[in-house]
C-alpha cells in the first residue's frame, strides 16, 4: 500500500501526515481518541479514589476482577454480533450508555456495593467496546482512494489511544491536586457522550458477513482457531501488565515499599501519568518500525521491556531512593506497551480469515479481561500480606521473561483469504 501511494505521488509528506490515512480511518482514531480522554482518569486512578475511602487493596482488586468477569460476557456477544453483520457502531453506542451508568454510580459512591454496581457496568462497557472498535481499523484502512495497510492503521489508532489516556490521566493528576479526585468520572462522562454524537454522525464500516456455505462454515469451523492461540497465549501473559498499571502500581506507590516511602496520591498519580506521556511520545515511532518487520519481533521486544520494567518495579520497594528506580522503570513499561498493543492486533487480523475476525477480536480481547480478572486479585491479596510489591513485581518479570519462549511458536505471516 506505501507503495502505490508513492507511485500516485501522494506522498505522506506532500498530502500532510494526518491526510496520508483514509478518511474513515482517521473518524475512528478521533472517536478513540476522545473516548480514551475519558477512560483515562478513570483507568489508572479508581483505585485512588477508593484508597481514599479505606477500601483495602484486596476490595479494590476485586472489583476490577468483577469488571472483567462481565467483560468476558460482553466480549463475545460483540464478536458474534459482527461476524454476523452487524454494524460496528451498535456495540459502541451500547458500551458509551453502559460506561455512563458505570460513572454516575463511581462518582457518589461510597460503600463496596456502589463500587462494585459500577465496575460491573465499566466491565461490559470494555467488553461490547473492544472488539467493535478493534474490528473497525481493518475495515477503515481498505476504503477510500488511498488505502493503507492495517499495521500502520493499528499503529495510529494505538496512538491516538496513547494521547487519551496520556491526557486522562494528566486531568486526574491535576484534579487530584486540587482534592476533587472524583472529578474523573465527570470527565468521562462528557467523552462519552461526544463520543454517541461523533458515531450518530459518521457511523463506524460494516463488519464482513459470513458467506453461508462457504469454508467458515460447518467442521471447518475450528480451523482458523488453532494458527491464533500462540498469539492468544503471548497476549494473555502480556496483558497483564496494563491490568497491573491500573489496579496494583497506584496501590503499591500511596502504601509504600520495604525502604521507598509512601506518596501522596497526586504524585501517584503523576508517576503514572509519566509512563502514559512516554507512550504517547513513542507509540506511533514504535509502531510504525514493527509494522515493517514479522510479528514476532514485536512481541518479543514486548515482553523482554515488560521484564526490565517489573525488575526494576520491584527493585524499588528495596531502596530509600526507589522512587528514582519507579521512575526509570516507565521507560520500558512504556517500550513494551508501545510494541504490544499494534502488533498483536494486527497478528490477529493477519492470521485469522475475515468472516471469523469479530469472534477473533473477541478472544484478543478476553486476553485483557482474563489477565484483569486474574492479576489484579493476586496482586491485591500479595499487597495486603507482604504490605509492598516486591513479589508482585519480580514475579511478573519472571513470568514476561518465560514468556519470549512463547512469542517462538507464532508462525510468519501465513497468507489467508481476506
Amino acid at each position: 500500500m506505501e507503495g502505490a501511494e508513492l507511485a500516485t505521488g501522494r506522498t505522506p509528506r506532500r498530502r500532510g501526515w494526518w491526510l496520508q490515512f483514509p478518511a474513515p480511518l482517521r473518524e475512528v482514531a478521533t472517536l478513540r481518541l476522545v473516548g480514551s480522554l475519558g477512560a483515562g482518569g478513570v483507568l489508572y486512578l479508581t483505585p485512588m479514589v477508593f484508597h481514599q475511602e479505606a477500601f483495602s487493596a484486596a476490595s479494590v482488586t476485586q472489583g476490577v476482577a468483577l469488571a472483567a468477569l462481565a467483560g468476558t460476557v460482553s466480549r463475545f456477544l460483540s464478536g458474534w454480533m459482527l461476524d454476523r453483520g452487524v454494524n460496528c457502531t451498535l456495540p459502541v453506542l451500547l458500551a458509551a450508555l453502559a460506561s455512563l451508568g458505570g460513572d454516575a454510580l463511581l462518582l457518589q459512591a461510597r460503600d463496596f456495593w456502589g463500587y462494585l454496581q459500577g465496575q460491573l457496568l465499566f466491565g461490559m462497557a470494555m467488553g461490547l467496546y473492544w472488539p467493535a472498535i478493534e474490528l473497525a481499523v481493518p475495515l477503515s484502512c481498505r476504503q477510500g482512494s488511498a488505502p493503507v495497510s492495517s499495521a500502520r492503521g493499528y499503529a495510529l489508532v494505538r496512538s491516538a489511544d496513547a494521547a487519551g489516556i496520556a491526557g486522562g490521566a494528566l486531568l486526574g493528576t491535576l484534579l487530584a491536586s486540587l482534592g476533587l479526585l472524583r472529578g474523573i468520572y465527570m470527565v468521562d462522562m462528557v467523552c462519552l457522550i461526544g463520543m454517541v454524537l461523533l458515531l450518530l454522525m459518521r457511523p463506524l464500516p460494516d463488519p464482513d458477513r459470513r458467506h453461508p456455505g462457504g469454508r467458515g462454515d460447518g467442521a471447518a469451523n475450528a480451523a482458523w482457531l488453532g494458527p491464533l492461540l500462540p498469539v492468544l497465549a503471548v497476549a494473555l501473559l502480556a496483558t497483564a501488565l496494563p491490568a497491573l498499571m491500573q489496579s496494583a502500581l497506584p496501590l503499591d506507590l500511596v502504601r509504600g515499599g520495604l525502604e521507598r516511602q509512601a506518596l501522596p496520591e497526586s504524585l501517584g498519580a503523576a508517576l503514572i501519568a509519566l509512563k502514559l506521556g512516554l507512550l504517547v511520545l513513542i507509540q506511533w515511532p514504535v509502531g510504525r518500525a514493527l509494522a515493517r518487520h514479522p510479528v514476532r519481533i514485536g512481541l518479543g521486544l514486548s515482553l523482554g521491556s515488560f521484564a526490565i520494567g517489573t525488575a526494576l518495579l520491584g527493585g524499588s520497594a528495596l531502596s530509600s531512593h526507589g522512587v528514582a528506580l519507579v521512575v526509570l522503570a516507565q521507560i520500558p513499561l512504556a517500550l513494551g506497551e508501545a510494541a504490544f498493543l499494534p502488533v498483536a492486533s494486527e497478528a490477529v487480523v493477519e492470521i485469522t480469515p475475515a468472516d471469523h475476525r469479530g469472534v477473533a477480536m473477541a478472544l484478543f480481547s478476553q486476553c485483557f479481561a482474563l489477565s484483569a480478572l486474574g492479576a489484579p486479585l493476586l496482586a491485591g491479596m500479595a499487597l495486603d500480606h507482604q504490605g509492598h510489591g516486591l513479589g508482585v513485581w519480580w514475579t511478573a518479570a519472571v513470568l514476561c521473561g518465560g514468556g519470549l519462549a512463547l512469542v517462538q511458536r507464532i508462525r510468519p505471516r501465513p497468507a489467508v483469504a481476506a
